[in-house]
């Protein structure tokens, strides 16, 4: 009777998430993030994988690392993700048939490459053994339960009978339309899991082929969730003794939680659990303390004095010397003023370094009340066009904001460039940075230059 009710409450659920089809793509995608997530994470560390989930999320979602794992561990689940995803495709179209070509084709997937681990012999006996992918066993995997006594799956000679057995079974389950989508996904990975086909991944590969047919079906995943695998193992146990029914109840449980979860995602309401946002909390102060952070430091005498002096000052000098060897010869003047919160500094650039430098006299009280300066490099009277002595311009400002300061260069073309709106003191113009502003510049000029002349 309890399954008769589940199967209800599965087709009531179904019905007021088919309602409120199609979700906003944005909630879609949300939806699908986390399933695929919790499936990642949940299938591969009830078989022992160590990734927490944060660190799951890290790697699937954020393509990044952290902590201490093996290899392995990182190739298993990227396997185990790029599984889902085949399943997924494959059970959208509802011509191809499930074989036993794309069950070995998911082992090779998410085995990755051939290894060598420890293994029990049909009496009991610890061994190591390579294993394959993609074949079937070719040695008995036996194991040892809790009590002690020995668990025996199918011999290697029965598997490929018994496979193909399988394969027929669920084909006509499908055809007659008897059986609801969650008894025969249950019942799949049930029958899969006691023949135990592969040397390794049965328990990974039995619920991406529950999950193919309830993806064939138009469902939401089931997940078992690692944190209730006793009662998970215990299902699968009370099937063994020959109550199926209990098993089948279990997964359909799990079901129930993922259709209520994508109602919540459908409505808009949040589908995080609990520990989830701990979770996200976690992952961004990993990924946090990984980067090379840079400390604000704000604009005071000391800041400034270092940025002038060490960075700003040496550009300026840069592009006053490009600027003079390419062009001071085409005319009559040059003039270079330096101004200072809007008001010009007599005695130009050397009066300006002053300003900063703490072992002169200040012409301003403090350099930290400086929210600009600007270099104007004029030169005036072209030389080679009796016609046209026009005069180009190059105006260097930087503004001194209380966290961060910008850079401007401007010329007499009106071309302006901006260091990323804003840098903080303690990060300087790069060698890079500045060859590029003044390469530009001094092209802006020479192009006025060029229109202006006449040949």
């Amino acid at each position: 009777m309890e399954l008769t009710n589940l199967i209800n409450n599965i087709e009531l659920l179904r019905r007021e998430l088919s309602a409120l089809q199609p979700l906003p793509a944005e909630r879609q995608e949300k939806l699908d993030k986390k399933f695929r997530l919790e499936f990642n994470y949940n299938s591969n560390h009830i078989e022992g994988n160590t990734l927490t989930y944060g660190e799951t999320m890290l790697y699937l979602i954020f393509d990044k690392t952290t902590g201490e794992h093996e290899g392995r561990e990182y190739e298993e689940m990227k396997a185990s993700d790029a599984a889902l995803k085949l399943v997924q495709d494959f059970a959208a179209d509802n011509e191809r048939p499930l074989t036993e070509a794309f069950i070995k084709n998911l082992n090779k997937i998410i085995l990755v490459r051939p290894y060598w681990a420890n293994a029990i012999t049909p009496d009991g006996q610890n061994t190591r053994r390579e294993i394959s992918i993609g074949d079937y066993k070719k040695y008995p995997n036996s194991v040892r339960l809790q009590n002690g006594e020995m668990f025996h799956y199918a011999s290697p000679q029965e598997t490929p009978s018994l496979m193909d057995d399988l394969i027929q079974w669920y084909r006509e389950e499908t055809e007659k339309k008897e059986l609801h989508a969650i008894v025969i996904a249950a019942l799949l990975h049930y029958k899969f899991v006691r023949i135990h086909p592969f040397d390794d991944g049965n328990g990974r590969i039995s619920r991406l082929l529950m999950n193919y047919v309830i993806y064939y079906h138009g469902l939401p995943p089931v997940i078992i969730k690692s944190a209730d695998k006793k009662n998970y193992l215990q299902a699968l146990n009370k099937a063994d003794t020959g109550d199926i029914n209990s098993f089948v109840e279990y997964i359909a449980k799990q079901l129930l939680w993922s259709l209520e979860l994508s109602i919540k995602a459908a409505k808009g309401e949040d589908i995080e659990e609990g520990d989830d946002v701990d979770k996200e909390v976690a992952i961004w102060k990993k990924e946090l303390k990984s980067k090379k952070t840079v400390q604000v430091i704000p604009k005071s005498a000391d800041t400034l004095k270092k940025l002038y002096l060490e960075n700003l000052r040496p550009f300026i000098g840069k592009m006053e010397n490009r600027i003079a060897e390419n062009f001071r010869d085409l005319f009559n003047n040059w003039e270079i003023s330096a101004i200072a919160n809007n008001e010009e500094v007599i005695g130009g650039l050397p009066f300006l370094d002053a300003i900063f430098d703490s072992t002169r006299p200040f012409l301003i009280e403090s350099p930290e009340n400086l929210f600009s300066i600007r270099v104007d490099t004029n030169l005036n009277g072209f030389n080679r066009n009796l016609k046209n002595h026009f005069g180009v311009s190059v105006k260097i400002e930087v503004l001194f904001n209380p966290n961060d300061y910008q850079l401007k260069v401007f010329t007499h073309r009106g071309t302006q460039q901006y260091l990323d709106g804003g840098r903080i003191y303690n990060q300087t113009i790069t060698l890079q940075e500045q060859e590029t502003i003044i390469n530009n510049t001094v092209k802006n000029i020479f192009t006025y230059i060029k229109e202006n002349t006449e040949m």
